[in-house]
């Protein structure tokens, strides 16, 4: 692991107008949104359109140091939070590796069940090639249930995922 972060900086929380450049630092990165199911983000203009239009808390909530967002996490419902979710998320490549995430994860779990006490099931995907993220929700209690073959069409490709 990378220098380790005090752990006391990692907080969550709903997204900022005025946080726009700090979004634009880590969803204008293609390494990290290749991962996962988001878009690059060209421009302040798209940015805010996020922020303001699309992640709606508490589906979309920030990863942040310091208060400043560093990545996102959403928890989307297909059934308005009756029982089961699914959890996706992404950290801006300079914080990679340094365990912002498993900390940042933690808390939003332990606010989610709080919040949401009827939701029983939380699941994650990953491509076969996230061993990182893999990581991460093993970490935090996740179990791989099986290989979803040709589950997806991920940018582009036809993807097999990991189901947690």
């Amino acid at each position: 692991m990378a220098n380790a972060i005090d752990q006391s900086r990692i907080s969550i929380r709903p997204f900022k107008e005025d946080g726009i450049e700090d979004v634009l630092l880590w969803l204008g990165d293609d390494r990290v949104v290749k991962n996962t199911r988001l878009e690059m983000c060209n421009s302040r203009e798209e940015a805010l359109n996020f922020i303001k239009n699309e992640w709606i808390y508490p589906s979309y909530q920030s990863i942040c140091l310091d208060d400043h967002s560093i990545g996102v996490f959403w928890i989307l419902s297909y059934n308005d939070w009756k029982h089961s979710a699914n959890l996706g998320y992404a950290i801006g490549f300079n914080y990679w590796g340094q365990g912002i995430v498993t900390k940042a994860l933690k808390i939003l779990l332990s606010k989610m069940f709080q919040k949401f006490p009827g939701l029983v099931r939380l699941e994650a995907y990953t491509v076969v090639e996230n061993k990182a993220s893999q990581r991460v929700l093993e970490k935090v209690g996740f179990h791989r249930e099986g290989l979803l073959r040709k589950y997806v069409n991920h940018k582009g490709c036809i993807a097999d995922l990991y189901i947690f």
